[in-house]
């Protein structure tokens, strides 16, 4: 055991408690409750990308364990995630990408938690898979949460032009990891600024999704 480790030992990242886990994994009480929330039929198709993978369906320990990273702090929490979805990516994806990117949330959000839990998950996803994630978005708006609108219209207008491209792309095909979707419009606004700076074509990966057959 290592000296972070001593100082800040790891958590079950779906029952927050100390448990003489190593880093990453899970309990086998959440193991079991696990069960439910993973997800059977994980693609689905969106406007502007092609497919999106997720392991997991968004609800219950789920939810609790991904409002712990994403808003209390938990950053640790990233491995676990990594490691569930990183198998998904493997199975469906191999060879099929050259660049892994993410969804990046806005400056002010990003300074308030103090990090981007989708780039640092992200990160740890690059990690598992060996290849170094690249910003690719910059989110220019600062619009209210998609998870807070209703229909997907209101949320395909909230995500339209709040991202632009950081550079050219010449032809590379990308893997854009989000942490959770839900109507697919965050995922489909990025796509598509992707594709107009020169991608040839967009894979999604998310931890989970919400209900309905559409990410």
């Amino acid at each position: 055991m290592g000296l972070r480790d001593l100082l800040f030992p790891p958590r079950c990242a779906f029952c927050g408690r100390l448990s003489g886990l190593k880093a990453g994994e899970i309990c086998p009480d959440c193991r079991e409750k696990l069960r439910p929330y993973l997800e059977g039929d994980r693609h689905s198709e969106g406007e502007f990308f092609e497919d999106c993978v997720s392991p997991l369906r968004y609800g219950g320990i789920v939810r609790k364990s991904f409002h712990r990273f994403k808003f209390g702090g938990r950053r640790g929490y990233r491995i676990t995630y990594a490691r569930l979805m990183a198998p998904v990516i493997r199975e469906e994806y191999e060879g099929e990408y050259d660049l892994l990117s993410w969804v990046p949330v806005n400056t002010l959000r990003r300074w308030k938690r103090g990090y981007d839990q989708t780039e640092l998950l992200a990160k740890a996803l690059g990690e598992e898979l060996g290849i170094k994630p690249v910003p690719l978005l910059k989110k220019i708006r600062n619009t209210p949460a998609q998870s807070s609108l209703q229909g997907e219209a209101e949320r395909r207008a909230n995500a339209l032009g709040a991202y632009r491209a950081l550079h050219s792309l010449h032809g590379e095909r990308v893997l854009l990891i989000d942490d959770v979707v839900t109507s697919g419009s965050t995922l489909g606004e990025c796509s598509r600024m992707l594709l107009m700076a020169g991608a040839e074509s967009v894979l999604c990966a998310a931890l989970a999704r919400g209900g309905g057959k559409k990410t």
